[in-house]
Protein backbone atom coordinates (compact mmCIF):
# COMPACT_ATOMS: atom_id res chain seq x y z
CA UNK A 1 0.00 0.00 0.00
CA UNK A 2 1.30 3.63 -0.69
CA UNK A 3 1.56 5.66 2.09
CA UNK A 4 0.53 8.99 0.27
CA UNK A 5 -2.51 7.09 -1.35
CA UNK A 6 -4.30 4.53 0.58
CA UNK A 7 -5.33 1.77 -1.70
CA UNK A 8 -3.17 1.93 -4.36
CA UNK A 9 0.28 -0.27 -4.67
CA UNK A 10 3.18 0.65 -3.13
CA UNK A 11 5.01 0.68 -6.50
CA UNK A 12 2.52 2.43 -8.45
CA UNK A 13 3.37 5.61 -10.59
CA UNK A 14 1.65 7.80 -8.52
CA UNK A 15 3.41 6.69 -5.35
CA UNK A 16 6.92 7.66 -7.62
CA UNK A 17 5.31 10.78 -8.25
CA UNK A 18 4.95 11.47 -4.56
CA UNK A 19 8.34 10.81 -3.59
CA UNK A 20 9.65 12.93 -6.78
CA UNK A 21 7.71 16.39 -5.85
CA UNK A 22 8.83 15.72 -2.05
CA UNK A 23 12.44 15.57 -3.26
CA UNK A 24 11.77 18.35 -5.63
CA UNK A 25 10.22 20.44 -2.32
CA UNK A 26 13.83 19.42 -0.54
CA UNK A 27 15.67 20.58 -2.88
CA UNK A 28 13.73 24.09 -3.60
CA UNK A 29 13.67 24.24 0.72
CA UNK A 30 17.78 23.74 0.68
CA UNK A 31 18.15 26.44 -2.94
CA UNK A 32 15.97 28.70 -0.65
CA UNK A 33 18.19 28.88 2.57
CA UNK A 34 21.15 28.86 0.98
CA UNK A 35 20.09 31.92 -1.20
CA UNK A 36 19.04 33.56 2.72
CA UNK A 37 21.77 32.90 4.12
CA UNK A 38 24.30 34.08 1.99
CA UNK A 39 22.02 37.28 1.06
CA UNK A 40 22.72 37.82 5.23
CA UNK A 41 25.87 37.64 5.17
CA UNK A 42 26.17 40.16 2.47
CA UNK A 43 23.96 42.67 4.70
CA UNK A 44 26.33 41.81 7.49
CA UNK A 45 29.25 42.95 5.53
CA UNK A 46 27.35 46.75 4.70
CA UNK A 47 26.55 48.24 8.36
CA UNK A 48 24.11 50.83 9.04
CA UNK A 49 25.16 53.63 7.20
CA UNK A 50 27.28 52.44 4.72
CA UNK A 51 26.44 52.59 0.77
CA UNK A 52 24.81 49.86 -0.51
CA UNK A 53 22.93 48.57 3.08
CA UNK A 54 19.57 49.78 1.44
CA UNK A 55 19.49 47.27 -1.26
CA UNK A 56 21.23 44.77 0.54
CA UNK A 57 18.61 44.82 3.21
CA UNK A 58 16.30 44.76 0.84
CA UNK A 59 17.95 41.68 -0.85
CA UNK A 60 18.16 39.94 2.31
CA UNK A 61 14.33 40.93 2.74
CA UNK A 62 13.07 38.73 -0.03
CA UNK A 63 14.98 35.92 0.73
CA UNK A 64 13.94 35.93 3.73
CA UNK A 65 10.73 35.62 2.28
CA UNK A 66 11.27 33.51 -0.04
CA UNK A 67 12.55 31.01 2.19
CA UNK A 68 9.83 31.12 4.82
CA UNK A 69 7.37 30.73 1.73
CA UNK A 70 8.98 27.35 0.59
CA UNK A 71 9.27 26.30 4.82
CA UNK A 72 5.65 26.60 4.71
CA UNK A 73 4.97 24.84 1.46
CA UNK A 74 7.06 22.32 2.94
CA UNK A 75 4.45 22.13 6.36
CA UNK A 76 6.83 23.87 8.34
CA UNK A 77 4.99 26.79 9.94
CA UNK A 78 7.25 27.86 12.87
CA UNK A 79 10.39 29.96 11.81
CA UNK A 80 11.71 30.75 14.80
CA UNK A 81 14.34 28.58 15.55
CA UNK A 82 15.27 29.91 11.98
CA UNK A 83 15.45 32.94 12.69
CA UNK A 84 17.62 32.31 15.87
CA UNK A 85 20.22 29.97 13.94
CA UNK A 86 20.21 32.31 10.54
CA UNK A 87 20.79 35.56 13.01
CA UNK A 88 18.37 37.34 11.30
CA UNK A 89 18.24 40.72 12.08
CA UNK A 90 14.72 42.87 13.15
CA UNK A 91 15.44 44.85 10.19
CA UNK A 92 14.84 42.22 8.04
CA UNK A 93 12.02 40.79 10.20
CA UNK A 94 10.54 44.17 9.97
CA UNK A 95 10.27 44.46 6.88
CA UNK A 96 8.64 40.93 6.63
CA UNK A 97 6.04 42.37 8.95
CA UNK A 98 6.98 40.93 11.94
CA UNK A 99 6.86 42.57 15.45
Amino acid sequence: MSAMWPGLPADSGLDLLGHEILAEKAAALGKAGEKARLALAKLREAPPGTEGRETALKVAADAVHAYFIQRELCGFRRHDGIVREYEIPRAVLARLGAR
